[in-house]
């Protein structure tokens, strides 16, 4: 789990990784490369992974981390080959607020190659961590409608489904997919890298399949990378602005349409953050008097010990009017808590 450079997410979670589409601008791959270590050296450590075909593919699973000679992680042990990190589901545990995370920022999850019961575990440890957002984004939109059809895909409100679309040829394959997914889904475009003028072919989806779209030019220091027009990105902007549809435009857009053009804008699910429930029973608790919930800052806590120089312990809270009222009734002189100080001036 880190914490995310992509600007449009919080986090990257990915539990698998690796892809078998060859897109020759990936920034994955090129990565993968880095921190990978001696990829021929580790696939002789057979004893830490197993390995699996599937669909005429070789797939690699780690239930542990594998780990260098310095006894460091390895994060890629084979480079851009599918992967499954079993040990990285229980990752989302750790996040205590709720985030809007990419899935699969270093695959393609829903690739022909990933077997369904990956996908499954994936889904099954985000349906355990609810607080969260979760965003898909695959080159294999048909995925999306098959496990969709099997009653396999979450069609929850903080899952959301995307399709990476760079040309024409994608754009007609994402509008053929997109509107045979479910209405109780929910769906974004991933522009990225703008290859070409796709807001033609992209009209229809954007104005009855999609609920964000995100645009972005292709960075890395590739010579012969495309440097979307302006003209084009207009184009998407102006379709998606006539529905009502918020856009993202990513930094690798600024030196085109110039920063005061810029659209940084979320759906409003995207905006809105919960927290975790070990956190929330952390913060928020019950006035015993009133039963109105509230966080435990803003109650005050009730304690108890029976004898000198035992420590007290906490019974309840009361909100603020509740300990009032209770002082009140009983003569008790209201102590000079901070919170009274506070709207005192003091």
């Amino acid at each position: 789990m880190n914490k995310s450079k992509i600007e449009w997410c919080d986090h990257t979670w990915n539990p698998i990784t690796g892809c078998l589409h060859g897109c020759p601008y990936c920034y994955a791959r090129k990565m993968t490369e880095r921190f990978s270590g001696n990829v021929r050296r580790n696939k002789m450590a057979q004893d830490n992974y197993r390995k699996i075909q599937h669909e005429g593919h070789d797939l690699y699973i780690l239930d542990e981390p594998m780990v260098n000679e310095t006894g460091s992680n390895l994060v890629y042990p084979f480079g851009f080959e599918p992967t499954f990190h079993r040990y990285r589901l229980d990752t989302i545990s750790k996040l205590k607020m709720g985030n809007n995370i990419f899935v699969g920022a270093m695959a393609d999850i829903f690739g022909e190659w990933v077997p369904d019961e990956w996908i499954r575990a994936v889904f099954d440890t985000c349906e355990q961590y609810p607080v969260h957002n979760y965003l898909f984004l695959t080159k294999n939109p048909d995925r999306y409608v098959n496990l969709l059809l099997e009653r396999r895909l979450p069609e929850a409100p903080n899952m959301w489904y995307g399709v990476t679309v760079t040309n024409t040829a994608q754009a007609e394959t994402a509008e053929a997919v997109m509107q045979d997914m479910s209405d109780e889904t929910h769906a974004f475009l991933s522009i990225e890298p703008l290859m070409e003028d796709v807001s033609e072919a992209l009209e229809i989806t954007i104005a009855n399949f999609t609920d964000w779209v995100i645009i972005g030019a292709e960075t890395g220091k590739n010579k012969n990378k495309v440097v979307p027009k302006a003209e084009w990105i207009r184009a998407i902007v102006t379709i998606a602005d006539d529905v009502g549809i918020p856009v993202f435009m990513k930094d690798s857009l600024i030196h085109i349409v110039g920063e005061k053009n810029m659209r940084r804008e979320f759906p409003e699910s995207l905006q809105r953050k919960g927290i975790s429930e070990k956190l929330e029973n952390k913060l928020y608790d019950v006035c015993c008097d009133c039963e109105a919930y509230k966080k435990k800052s803003e109650m005050v806590t009730i304690l108890a010990r029976s004898r000198r120089g035992e420590s007290a312990k906490n019974i309840c809270y009361l909100c603020r009017d509740c300990f009032e009222k209770f002082c009140g009734e009983r003569g008790i002189e209201i102590p000079e808590l901070a919170y009274r100080r506070k709207n005192n001036g003091k």
